[in-house]
């Protein structure tokens, strides 16, 4: 291994059309504490940093893959289609306790188009937060000269992580893209990404000056990777980065129990708005339909505001991104926030009241009934039992 060194203050850094080269000030970083990179100062391990990764041309993402309760999260299997678009190779890092990663790992073996999976265990990773977690993952990609994107699934984590690890590393980072291409030839990236919420599409091209491409994914606009029996990817330990003294802890978590489908991945959801009245109305009027339908419970923020629902069934901006096979929306009239978060559902059936017939959920749904939603959902129960 050459020489590590470590660049304070100033470097030589991609910016607008060109780059800015300042004075640097280099000294021996082999045995550099990686848990003091944190705050504002700006310290960088540099290993011939930019020199490696404007050379580069074949694509290397790393993913990382986030797992809840000894599965992998849907949201990643879909950040890991959207890498492997890049046209090279893929790798996953998996991180947590050793009760969980073993069988993880063993499960993104298996994965296709994964070659490499990555993984560190140690007590503080079981529930990580990011200042805990971007340590870890700077020094990754600081020790490996291969890594040319990090990829995510648009989660509550990964957006703080990944902008994180990106504004250390000093790079720009996309978020919640929906589409991608990769120019192998001059080592440039083109994403799309939905803004104002969803009514506008941006094209973002991040050049080869950019080091390495930090991005997250909109996990409905790509499918999720699937398992391929004669994969067998190979894995590598990494060695956890101790952050004794991180100014966040994990408290504790709260995962609402249902034996319905979850939100997120349902491929039928009945939303309510506000019209439901209170919480026992909105239970009574849509549970009922849900179970029939085998789907998925959501709520405008409207009725999450109003306290007829709890905040993890919010579908729209602030909430939940969902794109189900079948989407209802009982008296819910469409705001733009909640618009954003489902109009790219293959089918929506909207039914809202009389006095309100020109709601802007009706310009997106395929079929929409003007009734009273009290009278029709009972009909509708008892045809679909039929």
């Amino acid at each position: 291994m050459g020489k590590v060194s470590w660049l304070k203050g100033s470097r030589s850094v991609g910016r607008g059309r060109g780059v800015r080269t300042e004075s640097l000030k280099e000294r021996d970083c082999g045995s550099l504490d990686w848990s003091d990179l944190r705050g504002p100062q700006e310290l960088i391990c540099y290993r011939t940093f930019s020199r490696t990764y404007a050379t580069a041309t074949s694509p290397h993402a790393l993913v990382f893959l986030e797992h809840r309760q000894g599965v992998i999260d849907s949201g990643s299997l879909s950040a890991l289609t959207a890498a492997g678009e890049l046209g090279g190779k893929v790798s996953a890092l998996i991180v947590g306790g050793s009760d969980h990663v073993p069988g993880v790992v063993e499960q993104a073996k298996k994965l296709k188009g994964l070659t490499t999976v990555l993984h560190s265990t140690s007590p503080q990773y079981s529930e990580p937060v990011p200042e805990i977690l971007s340590p870890l993952l700077e020094k990754l990609l600081s020790d490996s000269s291969s890594f040319t994107h990090v990829v995510s699934a648009t989660s509550s984590a990964a957006k703080s992580l990944l902008p994180r690890v990106a504004a250390r590393l000093d790079v720009p980072a996309v978020s919640d893209i929906i589409s991608l291409e990769h120019d192998a030839a001059n080592n440039s990236t083109t994403f799309t990404r939905p803004i104002y919420a969803g009514n506008a599409i941006a094209t973002v091209r991040a050049p080869p000056s950019v080091q390495i491409k930090f991005f997250t994914v909109r996990s409905t606009a790509f499918s999720a990777a699937s398992v391929q029996d004669d994969a067998e990817a190979e894995t590598q330990a990494v060695d956890p980065v101790d952050v004794p003294d991180s100014p966040s802890k994990h408290l504790k978590t709260s995962i609402a129990k249902s034996d319905r489908p979850d939100l997120g991945v349902a491929s039928r959801v009945v939303s309510g708005g506000r019209a439901l009245k209170d919480v026992e109305t909105f239970a009574t009027t849509l549970y009922p339909l849900a179970d029939v339908l085998g789907a998925a419970v959501g709520a405008s923020r409207a009725a999450v505001d109003a306290g007829y629902a709890d905040n993890s069934l919010q579908v729209g901006q602030t909430g939940k991104v969902v794109a189900p096979e079948l989407y209802m929306a009982l008296g819910i009239s469409g705001a733009i926030q909640h618009l954003a978060g489902m109009k790219d559902s293959k089918l929506i059936v909207a039914v809202n009241k009389a006095s309100d017939p020109d709601a802007p959920i009706f310009q997106v749904a395929d079929v929409g009934l003007v009734a009273d939603l009290f009278e029709v959902v009972p009909q509708l129960i008892e045809k679909l039992k039929q």
